[in-house]
């Protein structure tokens, strides 16, 4: 089975913009800086495991809102 170079390079570069919307999304809710982590998701995503590595730590981390209103209440 051949393996096309340029059917590989388009599944990359739409993975890659998808994780990178999902990582702005999770972005937005879990850190300070969401298109720094949108921007880290596209870049991770070019070897699709380290986005999906990436993509589970902020699915894992806090939201930034609650550890805020656990502080303040």
């Amino acid at each position: 089975m051949n393996i096309n170079a340029t059917l590989l390079g388009e599944f990359i570069a739409l993975f890659a913009l998808i994780m990178g919307a999902v990582c702005y999304y999770l972005g937005r809710r879990k850190t300070q800086t969401p298109v720094l982590a949108g921007l880290l998701g596209v870049v991770l995503s070019i070897i699709p495991p380290f986005g999906l590595v990436y993509l589970v730590i902020l699915v894992l981390k806090k939201d930034v809102g609650s550890t805020s209103a656990a502080v303040s209440g």
